[in-house]
C-alpha cells in the first residue's frame, strides 16, 4: 500500500504482500510527477529514509522550478508530432531552401503519415523502434530510411531539450542498418529436396542446421552426446573450417556451451545415421574420406551438388539454413532474445539486426488489423 505524502511530494510503497512491510526485506518505491505532470515510478530503495529522501530532492526541484517553464514543458508535451515539426521547421532559419523542401518531402513521405498524430510526450524506443519496422514493412529503400531516422531524431531530442520529453526516446534504438548482403531464406520444399539428393552425411548437417540452428562447422561436430533431452541439443564445440579439428565455439570461452531445441525430426536424423554409419572412436557421427573432419569446403561442394541434383537454380548458399531457423522460430512468436542465444549471437543487436523483419507485426499494423475486427 502506498503512503501519501504532502500534496505534489508524491508516494512511497512496496510491491510485496509481506504482511509487515515496514520489517521485510524487498526494497521500496516511489511514485511522483515530473515538472510535465506525466506520473513516473523509480525503485530498489533499501529504505524508508531512501524512499523520503529521494522524493524530498525531487519536490524541492519541482517546487523551485518556474511555473512558467513548467507551464511551457507541459505544452510541448501535449503537442502532437505533426504540430510540432511543423513549428520546429519554422525555426530552422540556417537551412537553405533545398534543405527545407527535402526535409519537408521526408517528413510528409515517410514520417508524418505514420506519426503525425502522436502526443509528444509519449514518444520513447519501442515508438521509434516501430517506425523504423513500417518503413520496412513498406520497403522503403536504406537512404529514404536514414533520412526519415535523422530527421524524426533532430524534432524528437529538440523536443526533450525542451521539456516536452522526459526520457531520451532513441535509448537502445538500433538505427536504419540493413546487412550488406541480403539473406535468403529456402522454402521447406527445397529443403527435402536437397535432403533427398544429398548424402546420408549432408542430411544430418542441413537438419542441424535448419532444425537447430547450429553453423556448419558446429554440425559436423555432431555426436550422440549432444542430445542431453529429448528435446535438447548442447553445443560444445565447432570444427574449425580451416584446420579441420575441434575448437571452441563462436563468441564463447574454452569450455563454454551453448543449448538449442532438437525437433524430433533432427534427433531422428541423427539415430538413424548413426545406427547406419556408426561413429569414430571419439564419437563423431560425420567422417569424410578425405579428413578426419568436414569444413566449408565439403559442405559448399555436397550442397552445390545436392542443389544441382535437386534442379534449385536460385541463389541459395548453404548458410540459408541457419537463416531457415530463424524465421521459423521468429514467425512462431518465439522471442528473438532466445533465438540470438540458440544461434550462438554474440549480442542480440546482430539477431534484431539481420530478422527484425520477421519479427510480429508493429503496433500501427495491430491497430489496422484491430480496426478490421470492428
Amino acid at each position: 500500500m502506498a503512503t501519501q505524502l504532502l500534496r505534489g511530494m508524491g508516494s512511497f510503497f512496496k510491491n510485496c504482500a509481506c504482511t509487515r512491510q515496514n520489517r521485510c526485506s524487498h526494497p521500496y518505491a516511489i511514485r511522483y510527477r515530473d515538472a510535465t505532470g506525466r506520473q513516473r515510478e523509480e525503485m530498489g530503495y533499501a529504505k524508508q529514509k531512501s524512499a523520503l529522501d529521494r522524493l524530498n530532492k525531487l519536490y524541492e526541484e519541482k517546487r523551485n522550478t518556474p511555473h512558467q517553464q513548467a507551464d511551457l514543458k507541459r505544452k510541448v508535451g501535449q503537442q502532437r508530432f505533426g504540430q510540432y515539426a511543423s513549428a520546429w521547421m519554422a525555426r530552422q532559419r540556417h537551412y537553405t531552401p533545398g534543405s527545407v523542401r527535402t526535409v519537408n518531402q521526408v517528413l510528409n513521405s515517410q514520417v508524418l503519415p505514420v506519426l503525425e498524430s502522436r502526443r509528444m510526450n509519449t514518444f520513447m524506443s519501442t515508438v521509434v523502434e516501430d517506425f523504423i519496422m513500417s518503413m520496412e514493412e513498406r520497403s522503403v529503400g536504406l537512404a529514404s530510411q536514414q533520412n526519415a531516422y535523422d530527421t524524426l531524431k533532430k524534432i524528437l531530442l529538440d523536443a526533450r531539450r525542451r521539456g516536452g520529453i522526459a526520457e531520451d526516446p532513441f535509448d537502445d534504438v538500433i538505427p536504419p542498418e540493413h546487412i550488406p548482403r541480403k539473406i535468403t531464406i529456402p522454402t521447406l520444399d527445397e529443403i527435402h529436396a536437397v535432403k533427398e539428393n544429398g548424402s546420408d552425411g549432408l542430411r544430418v548437417v542441413v537438419d542441424l542446421m535448419s532444425g537447430c540452428g547450429h553453423r556448419n562447422g558446429e554440425a559436423y561436430a555432431a555426436d550422440l552426446e549432444r542430445m542431453v533431452a529429448d528435446d535438447v541439443c548442447r553445443i560444445t564445440e565447432q570444427i574449425d573450417g580451416r584446420t579441420r579439428r575441434p575448437a571452441r565455439l563462436k563468441h564463447r570461452k574454452p569450455g563454454e556451451f551453448r543449448e538449442s531445441p532438437m525437433p524430433s525430426t533432427v534427433r531422428e536424423t541423427l539415430l538413424r545415421h548413426a545406427h547406419d554409419h556408426g561413429a569414430d572412436e571419439d564419437g563423431y557421427l560425420l567422417r569424410p574420406q578425405r579428413s578426419a573432419h568436414g569444413g566449408h569446403t565439403t559442405l559448399d561442394y555436397q550442397w552445390s551438388k545436392a542443389k544441382k541434383r535437386a534442379g534449385i537454380t536460385r541463389r541459395l548458399p548453404a548458410y540459408s539454413l541457419r537463416h531457415y531457423f530463424a524465421s521459423n522460430c521468429l514467425t512462431k512468436g518465439i522471442p528473438i532474445a532466445d533465438v540470438a542465444e540458440w544461434m550462438g549471437h554474440k549480442h542480440i543487436n546482430m539477431t534484431f539486426k539481420i530478422y527484425r523483419h520477421l519479427m510480429p507485426a508493429s503496433i500501427g499494423r495491430a491497430a489496422r488489423l484491430l480496426n478490421d475486427g470492428l
